[in-house]
């Protein structure tokens, strides 16, 4: 029984909630980026969006419309991923206990600072009491979040789920990863900073919501498999063998999508892959920023790909348009540690 997203939704940098961020994506010339908010009120009844915080509401949005856009009413398990979770009302959490010498202090910030309040929101939202879990592994967290939810397909434990990656990067946090060289100081162009390769990348954060089930019909794509690799000492060799537990080879996949960021000890990873000759590669991250779980806006971006049935220039690595495509293979790694792969293919005929 095959795996397919029936509805996703994205609340990044780019436009909200529309796939127009990946045909016409906008450039940035700063080192941090903030989420474009959708219009909540469409969503949220103002007096319940007062009391939540940017990223549960981002979350609950980006989940609200791939459901819906899914027909599924009610999910049987709601998996997420995230590296920070709530930080923002942790860092407002702390500062109070600071500033007040740990008097008067206010519990939502508290209540709300946990990693798993993402997928409880979202939950209590949709009134869910199935399965719940979140993962919280830094730049693994969603690829950990889609494998969990796959073996519960294959164990027959589910039939739809609501698998997402949420991070949100606040001033205090981006200057803390600065210290360690995370970023760079002067960002001309965000959409050629893989082109322009130096040290340092730039920030961004988003909210990347996919509805998954066994039905087929008008899917995105089909998730034809996910894989998890600690420390690989051959990324290549890996991924081939991913393809090769699948039953495919290098042959078999139209395009090559990665994790790219423009930092020069990050991408030399990338840069060491032996990919067959004239094999097409695209990336996503100057569309999105970098962030703990920016493979979900990857995934994101690969889906709107085999819908439309093309690898549009904003993505292709070389800028060139291809269509027909019919097969995405996303490779991303974590520090030189944590290694992961998924393969999307397209569900037309």
């Amino acid at each position: 029984m095959g795996v397919y997203i029936g509805g996703v939704a994205a609340v990044s940098i780019q436009e909200p909630l529309s796939e127009e961020g990946i045909f016409r994506p906008v450039a940035y010339s700063s080192p941090q980026v903030r989420c474009i908010e959708p219009e909540f009120r469409k969503f949220l009844e103002p007096m319940v969006a007062r009391r939540m915080s940017k990223i549960v509401k981002r979350a609950i949005v980006a989940s609200s419309v791939a459901l819906e856009e899914a027909g599924i009413p009610m999910p049987d398990a709601i998996v997420s991923g995230t590296g920070l979770g709530c930080v923002e009302d942790t860092e407002k959490f702390l500062d109070a206990m600071v500033r007040n010498g740990e008097h008067c202090l206010q519990p939502t910030f508290f209540i709300q600072s946990t990693h798993n309040t993402i997928s409880s929101q979202i939950a209590i939202r949709l009134g869910c009491h199935g399965y719940n879990n979140t993962h919280v592994h830094r730049g693994i967290s969603f690829e950990s979040a889609l494998q969990e939810t796959m073996l519960l397909f294959g164990k027959g434990s589910i039939h739809s789920a609501l698998v997402g990656g949420y991070d949100e990067l606040t001033p205090p946090y981006f200057r803390l990863l600065g210290r360690i060289g995370y970023w760079r100081e002067e960002v001309k162009n965000s959409l050629h900073i893989v082109q322009e390769p130096a040290a340092g990348t730039f920030a961004g954060e988003g909210s990347v919501a996919f509805a998954l089930s066994e039905n087929a019909q008008g899917a995105w794509a089909q998730i034809e498999g996910v894989s998890i690799s600690y420390a690989c000492p051959d990324f290549t060799r890996e991924a081939g063998l991913f393809l090769h537990r699948l039953g495919l080879n290098w042959k078999d996949v139209d395009v090559v999508m990665t994790g790219k960021n423009g930092d020069l000890e990050n991408d030399r990873v990338y840069r060491n892959l032996s990919l067959p000759a004239g094999q097409t590669t695209a990336v996503y991250k100057p569309l999105c920023g970098e962030f703990f779980t920016a493979p979900a806006y990857g995934m994101y971006a690969a889906a709107v790909c085999l819908k439309q049935g093309m690898l549009p220039a904003s993505l292709a690595e070389d800028g060139k348009e291809i269509k027909g495509i019919r097969r995405i293979l996303l490779l991303n790694h974590w520090q030189e540690k944590d290694y992961s792969f998924i393969l999307l293919s397209s569900c037309g005929d």
